[in-house]
């Protein structure tokens, strides 16, 4: 079903801005790929100045998202369309760039002053800290197409941003029933002197991960179209399961207002695999 030349990556980046009290800035992503490429959940990516942690993977060496120790954040989706080319660079290259700076704002900046999106495999990314988030479009042309978001939510599958679609709207409208169960849960809380810490941001988080494990299809099977190999229905849900391809892992990074992001991770598919807190990872030795 899916050529080894032509990898269909239909992955999930989720980011809520602005709008969880305790937590300017929460990331919940699955990642899919290929049962047979190996790849770490989880790792410290830079061991100092500034510390970055994500996933890795072990083929082209980079990564799906990453976060630093100052909570700056980039993640990207693929472009399932197209087959990869083997003679550019790795995108995976890209969430390591952004990161590599203090705040989000100077990353978008400096790295796309220098950003030539021809020279990578198109993708898009979403690039933010406590303070700002941005979508970064890396999909074609020599510059890359930046936009500062707004405070809000937002749902990034294999498409532009704002390119709607099946799986982009189901997901979108359980993120919204999530705010809105969060904000009904704190008002109900009494005075804010009241409200337990984290509490805003823990109840958020616990409704994320039940998306990612979410194995409902947003859509039927997709016939092939131009450049495009047919689509199972199973790909159109949160949590992807097919014969040789599907969700291998998950990861919920939550930024405070201060101190260092929490990390929590899956190891595996998020829908029978627990999502462990990696925050420690902070202060662990480079791996």
């Amino acid at each position: 079903m899916f050529g080894r030349g032509n990898v269909t990556a239909v992955c999930l980046l989720i980011a809520l801005f602005g709008t969880v009290p305790d937590a300017p800035l929460v990331i919940a992503a699955n990642r899919d790929e290929l049962y047979q490429r190996p790849a770490d959940p989880t790792s410290v990516l830079r061991g100092a100045q500034p510390r970055i942690l994500g996933g890795r993977d072990e083929v082209a060496g980079g990564t799906w998202l990453a976060v630093n120790e100052h909570g700056v954040v980039a993640g990207l989706t693929n472009q399932p369309a197209s087959a990869r080319d083997p003679a550019k660079r790795s995108r995976g290259e890209l969430p390591l760039a952004f990161t590599a700076y203090p705040d989000a704002k100077t990353a978008v900046t400096e790295v796309c002053a220098r950003l030539d999106p021809a020279a990578y495999n198109p993708c898009w990314m979403l690039v933010g800290d406590r303070h700002a988030l941005f979508s970064v479009d890396v999909s074609g042309g020599h510059r890359a197409r930046v936009e500062e978001l707004p405070p809000g939510s937002y749902v990034l599958e294999n498409a532009p941003l704002r390119q709607p679609s099946a799986k982009q709207q189901q997901v979108a409208g359980r993120v919204a029933a999530i705010e809105d169960e969060a904000r009904a849960t704190a008002a109900g809380d009494g005075p804010a002197g009241n409200h337990p810490a984290g509490a805003d941001g823990a109840r958020v988080e616990a409704g994320l991960a039940g998306v990612l494990r979410d194995h409902q299809p947003a859509a039927g099977p997709q016939p092939a179209g131009p450049g495009r190999p047919a689509w199972p229905a199973e790909l159109s849900a949160a949590c992807v399961h097919t014969e040789r391809y599907g969700t291998r892992s998950a990861m919920i990074v939550s930024v405070g207002p201060a101190g260092l992001p929490r990390v929590r991770v899956a190891a595996g598919p998020p829908c029978v695999t627990p999502l462990l807190d990696v925050t420690g990872m902070w202060a662990s030795p480079a791996g």
